[in-house]
């Protein structure tokens, strides 16, 4: 049953209104003041509040704002027997859900209740639903090489800190992993972390997608959306790919990041936010600044730290451990026995171009796994794996060449056409 506090100093006030509410099904709390719905705001949890103005100790606007502070998805309706405009904007703009003027309309202020409770409600479920997905453990970061070990320390002291962090590195290395263990072992991992991609949603959205909009406010707005950055609100939020975002964008999130405010598309009320910002990009931002792409003081205000993530060539140490952690964890998804990797078919895949990175490593021991027998052997590496062992097995064949042929000229055309850039002692 939804819970609502009226809040009115007025005991005949509070009376009328608890009678019609108690009637209407709902749970109803009292109190005289600001200061004392605080307290029971505190203690209790409540659907909807239903506020007064004009109050001792503490009036319903200096309320509101607190409220914003502490319980900023709590929705506030304002009720007041002095209703001006000017006061109807004011407390929409401090975050008020809405204002109703005494004697208030019954069938008004009951529509308003249960628009204001669904709110509530679908921040509930969607808090609750972020609950879940952060009971699934993060994957670990795989590898024992210097530039891992060196990123796995700088995750550990940052962390802690509400430091903003700007991850860079070629697509595919793990910068969003980086990122979900800055959230995970941060002092905000009960709360929620919230991705977007920037690459992902075309320039006209981006806004609309950052900070939410109001209904009608463009065509297409049939409803009102809350956006990434309100629905981080107390954790933490990932701009991946943050070099791909518009530059009106960008001006916003400054703005959002300097004053801990936003706006939604086609709304004037402000909405109090408290996220931190881990943003990620394949691209050079310094570049990108000279070239008028992208705001210098939003670079500044995101890379207060840096991680660099290397590429999977810079950590060729690593590849081995890699390859047994995609091998359990396909094997087990396919629901099959694990296969073991030949020796010699980790040396092939350590030496590849992996110019894919961790990304392409993974999808070609998905390939190897649905591909090979009981085992991967270097044979399945060479067959199934474009360019991998090549070089090699030409080199190979060719010396096996070499000792069939009595003709020497004939060996020479036959290498100058089949290997054209090979360079033995016959075709120096």
């Amino acid at each position: 049953m939804p819970k609502i506090l009226i809040v009115d100093d007025e005991a005949v006030n509070r009376k009328t209104l608890t009678e019609i509410l108690e009637f209407e099904k709902y749970t109803v709390v009292e109190a005289t003041d600001g200061l004392s719905a605080l307290a029971k705001i505190k203690k209790e949890n409540f659907d909807v509040v239903l506020m007064d103005i004009k109050m001792p100790k503490m009036d319903g606007l200096e309320a509101l704002e607190r409220i914003q502070i502490i319980k900023p998805e709590l929705p506030v309706v304002m009720i007041s027997g002095h209703g001006t405009i000017e006061a109807a904007v004011h407390s929409v703009k401090l975050g008020a859900f809405d204002y109703i003027s005494k004697p208030p309309d019954l069938n008004r202020m009951l529509i308003t209740l249960r628009n204001a409770i669904d709110k509530s409600q679908l921040i509930e479920e969607s808090k609750t639903l972020k609950r879940q997905v952060s009971k699934f453990k993060t994957q670990e970061i795989i590898g024992e090489s210097n530039p891992i070990k060196a990123i796995k320390a700088q995750i550990d002291k940052v962390a802690p800190s509400e430091a903003r962090v700007l991850v860079t590195g070629q697509n595919g290395t793990g910068k969003e992993l980086v990122a979900r263990w800055l959230h995970e072992k941060s002092n905000r991992n009960k709360g929620p972390m919230v991705e977007v991609n920037c690459a992902a949603i075309p320039s006209e959205l981006i806004e609309s997608e950052l900070f939410g909009h109001e209904k009608g406010s463009f065509t297409g707005a049939h409803k009102q959306k809350i956006g990434k950055i309100e629905q981080a609100n107390g954790g933490t939020i990932f701009l991946d790919e943050i070099g791909d975002m518009s530059l009106s964008a960008q001006a916003k999130v400054l703005r959002a990041l300097q004053e801990n405010r936003i706006s939604r598309v086609g709304g004037d009320k402000e909405i109090r936010v408290d996220v931190r910002v881990v943003a990620a990009t394949n691209k050079n931002l310094r570049q990108m600044i000279n070239e008028g792409k992208f705001r210098e003081d939003l670079y500044h205000r995101l890379a207060v730290i840096l991680i660099h993530v290397p590429p999977l060539n810079q950590r060729r140490d690593d590849i081995p451990l890699l390859v047994e952690h995609f091998v359990e964890n396909i094997c087990k998804d396919y629901g099959i026995a694990k296969k073991n990797v030949a020796d010699n078919a980790i040396e092939i895949l350590k030496n590849n171009d992996w110019t894919g990175n961790i990304r392409e490593l993974r999808n070609v021991v998905e390939r190897l796994i649905i591909l090979s027998a009981k085992e991967i052997t270097k044979e399945d590496v060479e067959n199934n794996v474009n360019n991998v062992g090549q070089d090699t097995v030409k080199d190979e064949k060719l010396r096996e060449l070499i000792d069939k042929f009595e003709d020497m000229d004939a060996l020479q055309r036959y290498i100058d056409q089949e290997f054209p850039n090979f360079r033995t002692p016959v075709n120096k």
